[in-house]
């Protein structure tokens, strides 16, 4: 049964707002992610360094995520879209990872699972002219 919102604006309209729903919870948690990861605060200082990773990778991770959210959010560079759309669903994936192998805050798995099916769906539903960056060269 399609919905009336689906009749009034079509699937184009339902599709954009899935899509831009998703690129701004990916491109929110990342800026605010980013902000906290270059300001090393406690709890995120003590969970990568409880997951095995030295404090400094914060600052350098951060500056990528906040760098990836400003790329996801600014107009044209598709190809810039492209490397933050992988940079994003690496940081969530290894995260998974790393949760997984070391049993800790294990709670969080599911966060980030979310965060990595919604960077998939923005990927896939991206603006057709978000899309053709190859042909743009």
């Amino acid at each position: 049964m399609v919905s009336d919102t689906a009749k009034r604006y079509g699937p184009s309209r339902a599709r954009a707002a899935v899509y831009w729903l998703a690129t701004a919870a990916v491109a929110s948690e990342l800026a605010v992610g980013g902000i906290w990861d270059i300001a090393r605060l406690p709890y995120v200082r003590d969970l990568v360094t409880h997951l095995g990773y030295p404090s400094y990778f914060l600052v350098v991770l951060g500056t990528w995520k906040v760098l990836g959210a400003i790329a996801l959010l600014a107009p044209g560079r598709a190809l810039v879209k492209e490397w933050a759309y992988a940079g994003a669903f690496f940081t969530y994936t290894g995260a998974i990872v790393s949760h997984l192998i070391t049993g800790y805050a294990l709670g969080e798995v599911w966060l980030l699972t979310i965060l990595t099916a919604m960077t998939a769906l923005s990927w896939a539903l991206r603006p057709a002219g978000r899309k053709d960056w190859a042909a743009k060269q």
